[in-house]
């Protein structure tokens, strides 16, 4: 059998993966893949690599495979968000989780959710009104990065120049940038760096009691996030907190279009709501990739992983996985127990910080749509963003019937 080759920058894997990931499970579940490192697409492997903390997210563990062309090591030398916790390993990375979740609890989160129901309503008022929209413009955009804005206490005024540098940022994520893109990417980050500079700088000169206040002010026993982190930690937060949600948002309404029985169940059963968000995280994930770096070597079924590899972890594929899910595995079904168990989030010590606000934004605006047009359809073809590890659309337009 000739190799099997995975490209996910494919139009037909991009518009729907599900099929070669299927084949991939079948066929080559450890996947040594086109750049260099793995690709696992079980859900058993993929959880054992997420959840095994002698695999890394530190990029000077990578052992280089061969010379790096000039795009890549300019990408390399370039890479921002260095003491973000998303990018550092433990013990630092468990001493920032205690210092950033200090400013950012479930209580927190919980006490969002009027405040989250107030926006929902007031876009859904605006597309109800124009007889349809697009929900990505409409709602899936200004929702999360409102709540995200408001709660770090940013200007809501800046967020079409923000949404154009996070967007720039976030492909750096993906394995294959143009040289536009890279540089494109490096100027966004400059930018935005300069920018929450003057957002913290203002927030000692006046400080108002809001995230980004209470993250330069918390403390773990009298142990505090230096400057770069602070800085760090601030871009994550904003650009992460609206950038995956918008992915949720628009997702999970196209899978309800493309599944009316669905979209009329929520739609009568708002009270499903929650294990109806994990279902639609299950099937179509928001993130489809989550990567770990090799720090010894190690054996995965038949496969030998050599130490500064990179290993990427398909969750998009996991949480499609029969094995796991058992024979429905391909079903959209809100109802379905356990739901809850899918990857979408990471697992282990890099499971989501962010989790729980993204549950929240996504149960109360997928909610209130079936709810208010459980009708509603697909007014012309959807508009896809390209990219591979945050999956998502950029044009979702739709008719109210």
């Amino acid at each position: 059998m000739d190799q099997l080759i995975f490209n996910p920058y494919d139009v037909e894997v991009q518009d729907n993966p599900l099929p070669t990931y299927a084949m991939m499970r079948d066929l080559d579940p450890i996947h040594l893949n086109l750049f260099g490192g793995w690709t696992l697409f079980n859900y058993a492997d993929a959880q054992r690599v997420l959840r095994d903390p002698r695999h890394s997210v530190e990029d000077s563990n990578v052992t280089p495979s061969g010379a790096l062309s000039a795009i890549d090591q300019l990408r390399l030398d370039r890479r921002g968000g260095s003491r973000a916790i998303l990018n550092i390993d433990p013990p630092d990375h468990d001493r920032l989780r205690r210092l950033v979740s200090k400013a950012f609890t479930p209580r927190t989160v919980a006490a969002l959710e009027p405040r989250v129901q107030e926006m929902v309503d007031h876009y859904l008022d605006a597309v109800d009104a124009a007889g349809g929209g697009d929900i990505i413009s409409d709602i899936a955009f200004p929702l999360p990065f409102l709540v995200i804005s408001e709660m770090l206490g940013m200007p809501q005024e800046d967020s079409e120049i923000v949404r154009e540098w996070s967007h720039a940022i976030v492909k750096t994520l993906d394995p294959i940038m143009s040289e536009e893109e890279v540089h494109t990417a490096i100027a966004s980050s400059d930018l935005m760096v300069e920018y929450v500079r003057e957002r913290i700088a203002e927030k000692r000169a006046n400080p108002d009691g809001l995230l980004l206040s209470r993250l330069i002010t918390a403390e773990d026993d009298g142990d505090m996030l230096d400057e770069q982190e602070l800085l760090d930690q601030i871009i994550l937060l904003y650009i992460a907190g609206h950038e995956t949600t918008v992915n949720l948002i628009g997702n999970a309404t196209l899978a309800l279009l493309n599944h009316p029985d669905q979209m009329a169940l929520l739609g009568a059963n708002p009270e499903l709501g929650a294990n109806a968000t994990e279902e639609l995280l299950r099937w179509d994930s928001p993130v489809q990739y989550s990567r770990r770096i090799a720090i010894t070597d190690f054996e995965i079924a038949d496969k030998s992983v050599k130490s500064g590899e990179f290993v990427l972890t398909c969750l998009g594929s996991a949480n499609h996985d029969p094995k796991r899910w058992g024979p429905t595995a391909g079903v959209l079904d809100l109802a379905r127990e356990g739901a809850g168990a899918h990857l979408s989030f990471g697992s282990g010590v890099h499971h989501c910080l962010g989790a729980a606000l993204a549950r929240l934004e996504g149960r109360v605006a997928l909610t209130t749509i079936a709810s208010r047009f459980p009708t509603l359809s697909l007014a012309a073809p959807v508009t896809r963003n390209g990219r591979v590890v945050l999956r998502g659309l950029d044009a979702l337009p739709v008719a109210i019937n």
